[in-house]
């Protein structure tokens, strides 16, 4: 038995955020029914055709849920959404500023005739202030939430190549849920979880937010180096091959300087002898690594640096870690079904005693509107009706 066996979650969702959200809560056992648009589905379907024809993202973020397709703007809309939602434990939208309310499915509508329902609304800046009805992409609150501030090189400002402004929104989604849920176990009510984009990434810039309100500059870009502790980052081997290493402390530098650099003497070097002094002589530093490492291959340094217990990593690929050697030793890999066949998968990151993650297909559009409508009752004519008048 999965820990939410018996939950059924309602997903008004779209892109990435409220889908990353909805995905973990299937791995755990929700049910999850994904409203979709007829014929056109979640945009992300289109964001790219790589995986066999299909949409990374969405492979990615929409395994173990029913696709139901529904027109939410046809007349028949709202008697179809209220059957839905009310045999739900959740309902989450991440739909554009307003077009909840609009919808008539906001928290305020909804809580007084469902007073067990969790909602989650997600979106880019809330519900109130001044950006309240401002749309919101990733890459855009990335910029909102000064992550192009402190990533990238000195002269370029970049955003994370990955979609982290979604991500850290979907987690809070995911955590804030389970949390509700855990509530609505002991008080009977459910209620509204919020959460946005922004105040999501904000979280995650706590380490800058301090440093330069309190410092008085913020922290330096660095590209793949650190930016305040040094040597921290990547450098040169001499077969052209880039190797991460990292030092935390005095002593590592002592390690790092005899048993790596294989230069002992230089510990002594009052040039070099605190963390301080060395970032304030960045270029110095990775000039005396990276002659050091002239002569050997990346391999042979990282085999040095693992005998000297220092940190480090290889500077790979997404196919390199699609092959990690890590990732396979540990039976990471399963099998999931998708509309182009079985498709390789990730199991979640947190690993449980007593049960798996449950790895459920992807969902063609629409493959599961007739099997959910005939559960609320309508009958077989009555769904060739919605489907002729367009509704599904």
């Amino acid at each position: 038995m999965l820990p939410l066996d018996g939950i059924t979650v309602v997903a008004l969702e779209q892109a990435v955020a409220a889908p990353f959200a909805t995905r973990q809560l299937a791995d755990l056992g929700a049910r999850v029914i994904k409203i979709e648009r007829p014929s056109v589905g979640d945009f992300a379907r289109d964001y790219d055709g790589t995986v066999k024809g299909l949409s990374s993202h969405f492979v990615w973020l929409n395994r173990s849920k029913e696709s139901l397709t529904l027109d939410v703007k046809h007349a028949k809309a709202p008697e179809i959404l209220g059957r839905l939602i009310g045999r739900a434990d959740v309902f989450i939208q991440n739909l554009a500023p307003g077009a909840a309310r609009r919808l008539g499915l906001s928290a305020e509508t909804l809580l007084p005739s469902h007073p067990r329902l969790i909602i989650c609304d997600i979106s880019g800046y809330g519900d109130s202030g001044p950006y309240a009805a401002k749309k919101a992409y990733d890459l855009l609150v990335q910029s909102e939430a000064g992550v192009l501030s402190v990533t990238g090189t000195p002269e370029t400002p970049s955003k994370v190549g990955i979609s982290i402004a979604d991500i850290a929104t979907g987690v809070y989604a995911y955590s804030g849920i389970l949390t509700a849920l855990y509530q609505r176990e002991k008080s009977g009510k459910g209620g509204r979880v919020e959460v946005t984009m922004l105040e999501a990434l904000a979280e995650w810039m706590g380490y800058p937010l301090y440093y330069t309100h309190f410092g008085g500059k913020a922290p330096p870009r660095s590209g793949p180096d650190h930016a305040t502790i040094v040597p921290y980052g990547r450098y040169r081997a001499g077969d052209g091959n880039y190797v991460m290493l990292g030092l935390q402390n005095e002593r590592e530098w002592v390690a790092f300087c005899d048993k790596v650099l294989e230069q002992p003497d230089l510990t002594r070097d009052e040039r070099y002898d605190s963390n301080h002094k060395r970032n304030a002589r960045r270029a110095e530093v990775a000039a005396l690594v990276e002659k050091a490492f002239a002569d050997l291959t990346a391999e042979q340094v990282v085999s040095r640096l693992d005998r000297a217990g220092i940190a480090n990593a290889r500077v790979n690929t997404p196919e390199q870690v699609w092959e990690h050697p890590q990732l396979r030793a540990r039976e990471r890999w399963r099998e999931m079904g998708s509309p182009e066949g079985a498709l390789p998968v990730l199991l979640p990151p947190a690993t449980h005693d007593g049960f798996e993650a449950h790895i459920g297909a992807v969902p063609r559009i629409g493959q599961h509107t007739e099997t959910v409508l005939a559960e609320l009752g309508y009958a077989e004519g009555d769904i060739a009706g919605l489907r002729k008048t367009g509704a599904i």
